[in-house]
């Protein structure tokens, strides 16, 4: 299944791309290659992020403190079918790869398909890092594109038919920004989420300080919904980021409030808890707790191993060097600070957009 999707969909660009007269990647440098399409979804995706992977209420392997807060309890579980039969089944529950997220400031650049340029916009919408003198300054603006990528379903791995809530099958691309217009203007974002006004005040935004350390030891607070942890506030739903940071800060919250704007709009579903088991529910609130982030361009973040050396003292006094060796996760919670995985992940020049891949929790009736 997967050979012939990725056959398909290298065959539909090709003919599009011929079509269009344009080139099959673009020597543009501002819209480089994420090389996705390759051996590095299976080398340098996190397949340990997966885990732990809960059936009938018994974790198999990984930490059992990374189940989210509200997820799925109890071991069995009933479903009706199409004409109201119920069926019984158990709770399987695991984090899948359900989504690709790709922050660009070139408009049209699709780096997930090869560093191609659709034609849907012009340079009048060019974004910005905000790093420099002639750049907006401060002010920074990433595009986004929403990717569909349902790897376990592409490699027929461990899902179960009716554990597909959304119902893709391939990697396709399900919303652009440049086509939006609240997007790139804060002031229709505010119309189309008019609660951001009740969050719009010092005291909301200081509580995100609480989100922040809460998200940095991996429990995003649900309750502060309007906060994305250490990067910042997810109203405006808009690519504007006045506070301009780090290329992973910066991505890292234009992802999280693209994600959020689809909830927002019914686009993105709830598979998190008791009463999403038997298929997804539309929730307008982002759910903090159901997703986790990693990134995939330009430096994957799949779990990296260094070493390092530690001094220690016994208990006569004694002490010795010794080399250890440390993993980091390979994903992250929603608002962790960049200094526990990312800020090291920038390539001047050639890497500063991103790609990241978007994990879900996915709490699933499997019938009998």
């Amino acid at each position: 299944m997967y050979s012939r999707a990725i056959t398909i969909l290298l065959l539909t660009m090709s003919a599009n791309l011929a079509a269009a007269n344009m080139p099959a990647t673009s020597d543009d440098p501002s819209c480089p290659d994420g090389n996705v399409i390759s051996g590095r979804l299976i080398t340098d995706l996190c397949w340990s992020c997966m885990f732990p992977i809960r059936v009938a209420g018994v974790s198999l392997g990984g930490d059992p403190s990374n189940v989210p807060s509200g997820a799925a309890s109890g071991s069995m579980c009933v479903c009706d079918d199409a004409l109201g039969v119920p069926h019984p089944g158990f709770i399987v529950s695991m984090w899948e790869p359900a989504k690709l997220i790709e922050l660009v400031r070139a408009p049209g650049c699709s780096a997930t398909l090869g560093g191609i340029k659709l034609p849907l916009t012009d340079w009048r919408q060019q974004g910005t890092s905000g790093a420099g003198d002639w750049d907006a300054g401060d002010t920074g603006f990433y595009h986004f594109h929403y990717y569909t990528f349902p790897l376990l379903v592409m490699l027929d791995l461990f899902v179960e038919e009716r554990c597909n809530p959304d119902a893709y099958m391939d990697l396709d691309l399900a919303y652009m920004s440049e086509l939006d217009p609240t997007w790139s203007d804060e002031i229709l974002a505010f119309f189309v989420n008019p609660e951001s006004a009740a969050v719009a005040n010092p005291l909301a935004i200081s509580a995100c300080a609480a989100d922040a350390a809460s998200a940095a030891v991996g429990q995003p607070i649900e309750s502060l919904w309007w906060c994305a942890g250490a990067w910042g506030t997810i109203y405006p739903i808009s690519g504007i980021d006045f506070a301009a940071g780090s290329m992973p800060e910066n991505t890292s919250l234009l992802a999280t409030r693209a994600v959020a704007g689809l909830h927002r709009r019914g686009l993105a579903w709830r598979t998190l808890g008791n009463d999403a088991l038997c298929r997804g529910s539309i929730e307008p609130t982002f759910p903090k707790s159901q997703y986790r982030m990693s990134m995939f361009y330009p430096v994957p973040e799949a779990g990296d191993s260094y070493t390092y050396t530690a001094e220690v003292t016994d208990a006569a006094g004694n002490t010795t060097t010794e080399t250890r060796t440390r993993t980091t996760a390979g994903s992250h919670p929603i608002g962790q600070t960049t200094f526990v995985w990312g800020e090291w992940r920038v390539i001047p020049g050639v890497g500063e957009d991103a790609i990241y891949v978007l994990w879900r929790w996915h709490d699933c009736c499997a019938t009998f």
